[in-house]
């Protein structure tokens, strides 16, 4: 890490971390989503896990969806500070400088992972309550890893998307037709297994299936849900999809925007 990178690292930290609205709102809403919709549905939802026997309760399913929920909230209040600096100046002053697009991207994707990996380590606190068995330490650390990759992909895809925008409402509704959309297929709310077929290929086809399907393996262990897709494939298409979020955040971040910028 460049000491450009740090510092604009260590800005989005102290930054993220004062507005307590947005550190309520990444967490709280997910948690809500979980509350409801976990004891709503925990007797009337119980897909089958690996053994093909055991019924997992809709608590212990919708976990791992909550997890990457609390991930994709926090790549999209961290991004969105993009907008706020370009109207502010402050982005217009950073670009003018000897700092690198590169430095200024990975410095966007490093602080939003990090503060969503955070958020995300204090819901798995509640891990043996939920799902009934205390990690080990190799479980922990799989699951933190892997919370990391999927963040940067979020984040970087997030400030993809942010960077060519001067609304945060044009920002909010993209999110809303876009970013959530993947969440709920992704199969965090219902399982791949039990969707229709034409609703399956839109899941094969999302790049955030194939994170999710590594968390659930790791935080489930035997009594993961059901998923068609192998662990085994999902693993490298994860690494090779935050590679390409990453390339694609720094390209368009060195691009010339329409109005010269």
């Amino acid at each position: 890490m460049t000491a450009a990178t740090a510092t604009l690292w260590r800005r989005e930290m102290v930054r993220f971390f004062r507005q307590r609205s947005r550190v309520l709102g990444a967490l709280a809403t997910p948690i809500l989503f979980y509350a409801v919709l976990g004891f709503g549905l925990d007797e009337a939802f119980r897909p089958a896990t690996t053994d093909g026997e055991h019924r997992l309760g809709y608590l212990a399913y919708f976990f791992t969806g909550v997890v990457v929920m609390i991930l994709l909230f926090t790549a999209i209040f961290s991004t969105i500070t993009v907008i706020e600096d370009r109207r502010e100046g402050l982005l217009q002053a950073v670009l003018v400088s000897p700092v690198s697009r590169k430095a200024i991207v990975m410095a966007k994707v490093l602080g939003g992972s990090t503060v969503a990996v955070v958020q995300g380590g204090i819901f798995l606190l509640a891990w043996p309550f939920v799902l009934g068995h205390w990690p080990g330490l190799l479980q922990i650390a799989a699951a933190i890893a892997v919370m990391v990759v999927l963040a940067m992909a979020l984040v970087a895809l997030g400030l993809s998307l942010a960077w060519p925008m001067d609304s945060a409402a044009a920002f909010h509704g993209v999110m809303t037709l876009f970013l959530m959309p993947m969440w709920l297929l992704c199969g965090a709310v219902f399982p791949m297994a039990t969707a229709p077929i034409w609703m399956q290929a839109i899941m094969w086809a999302n790049p955030l299936t194939y994170g999710y399907v590594v968390l659930a393996a790791i935080l489930g262990g035997a009594e993961a849900p059901r998923s068609p897709v192998p662990l085994m494939a999902a693993v490298p298409v994860m690494l090779v999809v935050t590679v390409v979020m990453v390339l694609t955040a720094i390209t368009i971040a060195s691009r010339t925007r329409k109005d010269g910028t």
